[in-house]
Order: C-alpha cells, then sequence, then structure tokens
C-alpha cells in the first residue's frame, strides 16, 4: 500500500513549513523526497514571497527538485527550465521573478542542464540576443550566471565580456554581482575593471551559502581579481567553491 499524494493545497502548505523551518537546509532532504512535479508550482510560487530569506530558499530548493528530475526524467526538467525562459519571456506577460536565478541553481546542481541551458541564461546579459532590461531581473541574471560560472567555469569563458557594463553600473548590486561571477572565468581582460572595484564600499544583500548576508562590491572583486591572476591553469581548483 503506498502512501497518498498531498493534495495541491496541503502539498503548498508542507512546501511552505519546509522551507520556512530553522532546520533550513537540513529539510532539503524533506523536499527531495516530495513529488517532483507537483512540487515545482508550491516553488513556483514561492519565488514571489513577501520573505527574501524564503524566496531564496524557494530558488535553491528548486535547484534540488529540477536537478533529481533531470537524473530521472531529462524530458521533466526540461519542461521546468522552458517555463522559466517562457516567464521570462515579454510575451508570457509576467516578470520572471526569481526564474533567472533559479534557472542558475538547477544547471549549478546539474551538468546536463549547465551544457544545454547555460548559453540561454548568458544571453539575458548580451545586447544582441535576449538582453533583459529591468534592473532588477538583471540581478537575478548576474547571480544566476554567476552561479553557473562558478560551478562549471569552463562552460562560461566565452561569455566573461558580457559582465563589462555591469562592472560599471550605477547600482552596487549589479556590480558585486558582475563581480563575483567574474572571478572562476579568471579573464585577464577585465583585471583593470576588478581593480577600479576593489576599494569599492558599497554593500548589497548577497544570497550564498544558504544565507543572505550583507557584502561589499569590493570585497567580491577583490576575491575575483585574485582568482583572475591565478589564470586558467588554476581554474579548475575553483570548481564549486561558491554556493
Amino acid at each position: 500500500m503506498t502512501a497518498q499524494t498531498p493534495g495541491g493545497r496541503e502539498l503548498k502548505r508542507i512546501v511552505a513549513s519546509l522551507l520556512g523551518s530553522e532546520r533550513f537546509p537540513a529539510s532539503w532532504e524533506s523536499i527531495r523526497h516530495l513529488p517532483g512535479r507537483q512540487v515545482i508550482n508550491p516553488l513556483f510560487a514561492g519565488f514571489c514571497g513577501r520573505d527574501p530569506l524564503l524566496r531564496w530558499r524557494s530558488v535553491t530548493a528548486m535547484g534540488l527538485v529540477v536537478s533529481r528530475l533531470a537524473d530521472e526524467n531529462m524530458e521533466s526538467a526540461r519542461v521546468v527550465m522552458r517555463r522559466f525562459m517562457w516567464n521570462l519571456n515579454e510575451e508570457s506577460g509576467g516578470i520572471g521573478w526569481g526564474c533567472p536565478e533559479a534557472m542558475g541553481e538547477c544547471m549549478a546542481r546539474n551538468e546536463r542542464l549547465a551544457d544545454e541551458y547555460g548559453c540561454i541564461l548568458w544571453s539575458y546579459l548580451h545586447p544582441e540576443r535576449n538582453f533583459i532590461e529591468h534592473p532588477a531581473l538583471q540581478q537575478g541574471v548576474l547571480w544566476g550566471a554567476g552561479r553557473l560560472a562558478h560551478a562549471w567555469p569552463s562552460m562560461s569563458i566565452d561569455c566573461a565580456e558580457l559582465l563589462t557594463p555591469f562592472l560599471g553600473s550605477p547600482e552596487a548590486a549589479l556590480r558585486g554581482l558582475a563581480a563575483r561571477a567574474c572571478g572562476p572565468l579568471a579573464d585577464a581582460r577585465l583585471a583593470p575593471l576588478l581593480e577600479k572595484l576593489a576599494a569599492d564600499s558599497a554593500s548589497f544583500q548577497l544570497y550564498r551559502g544558504e544565507r543572505l548576508e550583507a557584502c561589499s562590491v569590493g570585497e567580491l572583486a577583490a576575491q575575483a581579481l585574485r582568482w583572475t591572476r591565478m589564470g586558467s591553469v588554476e581554474r579548475g581548483a575553483l570548481h564549486g567553491m561558491d554556493s
């Protein structure tokens, strides 16, 4: 006799409870074992919640669930990835909150997804492709691209130049997130720009290590600059250092 799958409303309540648990991220394992395709909608709903930390936890959980889907049934995972992309399309009529971050998280956790969809995430920073102009969504794209770059540096090396305009942005979060994404790419052309940012004391809230924390642009730029100076020979040692 198999356990009955919770209904939509009950599943949404269970997911919300797990995301808000004081034991998070220990509750990840419970989320991982919920029915994958059914838990997707409650996680999408979490992207629009009022609590910033719970929104980010929804992104983390989505990455876990979609990565598992990809291992079990790649087409099911592709359906979710295409849903992210549709939500970021102007024709969808929505804004796509949380979708670029979730794309990056899913790909950071699953190499096959990264191989198929990494170039699409980067295209949202490309002025001649799918460039996203909304500043808040740009932050999401930069966070997702940085997450992808830190997990699989070799897949993003050719995209380093797309970060250049954001390193000079008037918004601290855009400068900082772009600097964070630069590190594992180890592109020497970015070094002069990172040097200029190394003394930038402006701060913003960064989600990493399953926590929201105040982080200065200068801190991220200095770290990226150290990695850039290491060069491509040691780039492989950076795999997975930023999560």
